[in-house]
């Protein structure tokens, strides 16, 4: 197909382009035209979101502009006269997921010949899948990126009412937009942005070609929207950036997210979590911070991706194993009954097995409560893609499994210990298979499991851990 010539395509190269410039804030830039205004009457539209707390966040500003269009929201793409695919990029099985639902999905325009089919996200952002939707799926409709959400109302004018094929990405290193409505998934818990885009580049990460370059949102912003969930009932938020200790370096914010986190802490909100943390840039200040406040939940994602020296080297991940570890037991120390969380990559190019052993030792060492591990996936336009990929699957496979029993051992010791205990959950509602069990999570993060009669949605009471499994326990409720 040839392309249109109005299209906007994404450039990986324009994407890795940084300057010292300050990014914009920009405090009335979405707006809804007259002409778009009504273009969702009697329209129903269907949102899938994949990947992390960004996109999930997204996905919140995104459903709160269709609203906004007078959309309404349905559970099924059969339902729908709009379907959205919010996408992720971190790996390529993730990638391949999103394709093989939109080409299953083709088959609903049979039904429905109005349905407009649309691809947005960290896919978007990215040269080949966009030439691949261009080529393969021509049923797709409507493609834009991470840095225009608030130009969809005029995008998705074009598609549906001009019927042009529109694919707008921006390939830049974007601005701070906060004029955005927002429709919240959670009625207790809320995500909140308080800085966009990455500049660390470790080799294989595609995140700071889709996201753009760290930019910070004004403290006063983000105070301003945490009080408003307070007044609303909000019982926890969780502070959201690619790198949320980086935040306020481009503001020349004295203290950065050490300053951030303790003014959150001082407005009393019962919970605050932050994701996600590098460990190259972790302050002894954000440590004090977080023990300070007890507010601050005792759960931290410290994402390693390897236990050896060399391979972070070759990574780009700007510390040593030994730095790392400096930096979880000063955490460990000072943070009572702290829980950790990590990421971690095996098969990356050239690993070895003595370099993956060292992988295993500091996993043997730090105990993590959890960790997400995974098979190294290239991503076309990275460096680490550009690099042989010499590692058979097999051992790749046998690798992450041998791993896996390693973070799965530690998992449930590390559980096993509440049994007994008595921890403070939120409860986040009832199980949908019984109606008397109701679930939530610990100040650790623990998803718990419990009986009890007259409880609410976000009430947070005193459960009695009674029995542990790999990825839940189940308790009782301490009656008050």
């Amino acid at each position: 197909m040839k392309k249109d010539q109005h299209w906007s395509m994404p450039d990986l190269k324009e994407a890795q382009k940084r300057s010292k410039q300050q990014a914009a804030i920009e405090k009335s830039l979405f707006n809804i035209p007259p002409e778009v205004k009504n273009i969702g009457v009697g329209r129903k539209y269907y949102l899938r979101t994949y990947g992390c707390q960004a996109n999930e966040r997204d996905g919140e500003t995104i459903a709160g502009i269709l609203e906004q269009l007078s959309f309404e929201p349905v559970n099924t793409p059969e339902e729908a006269d709009l379907i959205l695919m919010n996408t992720c990029a971190i790996r390529k099985n993730a990638e391949d997921k999103v394709l093989g639902e939109l080409g299953s999905l083709k088959r609903l325009r049979r039904k429905n010949p109005d349905l407009i089919y649309g691809l947005c996200g960290c896919m978007a952002q990215e040269e080949d899948v966009v030439n691949t939707i261009i080529e393969k799926y021509d049923h797709v409709d409507l493609v834009f990126g991470t840095h225009n959400i608030h130009r969809l109302p005029i995008l998705l004018y074009q598609a549906m009412m001009a019927k042009e094929r529109t694919i707008e990405v921006f390939s830049k290193e974007g601005e701070v937009i906060e004029n955005l409505p927002v429709k919240r998934f959670g009625t207790h818990k809320a995500w909140v942005n308080i800085m966009y885009g990455c500049d660390k580049f470790c080799t294989y990460c595609i995140v700071p070609y889709t996201r753009g370059k760290e930019r910070s949102r004004l403290p006063e912003d983000i105070m301003d929207e945490i009080h408003t969930l307070i007044a609303e009932g909000y019982k926890e938020v969780t502070l959201l950036g690619q790198n949320v200790n980086s935040y306020g370096k481009d503001l020349h914010i004295e203290g950065g997210f050490a300053y951030l986190l303790e003014e959150v802490a001082k407005t009393g909100i019962e919970r605050i979590r932050f994701m996600t943390s590098h460990p190259w840039d972790f302050s002894d200040e954000m440590i004090d911070v977080i023990a300070k406040y007890d507010n601050i939940m005792p759960f931290i994602h410290l994402p390693v991706q390897s236990g050896n020296s060399e391979i972070l080297k070759i990574m780009g991940r700007r510390y040593t194993a030994e730095e790392y570890m400096t930096l979880f037991n000063k955490l460990k120390a000072k943070v009572k009954n702290a829980a950790f969380s990590t990421d971690i990559i095996v098969g990356f190019p050239n690993e070895t097995d003595e370099q993956f052993q060292d992988t295993l030792k500091l996993v043997d060492e730090c105990q993590f409560d959890n960790a997400f591990t995974f098979i190294y996936s290239p991503r076309v336009g990275t460096p680490a893609a550009k690099m042989e990929d010499n590692i058979p699957m097999e051992v790749k496979e046998a690798r992450l499994q041998e791993l896996m029993k390693h973070t799965d051992h530690w998992s449930h010791i590390k559980n096993e210990a509440y049994k007994g205990k008595i921890v403070k959950v939120l409860v986040d509602g009832p199980s949908k298979k019984n109606p008397n069990v109701f679930s939530g999570h610990s100040e650790t993060n623990k998803l718990i499991n419990f009986k009890g009669e007259n409880i609410q949605c976000g009430d947070i009471v005193d459960v009695l851990i009674t029995e542990t499994k790999s990825w839940s326990m189940d308790g009782e409720l301490v009656k008050q």
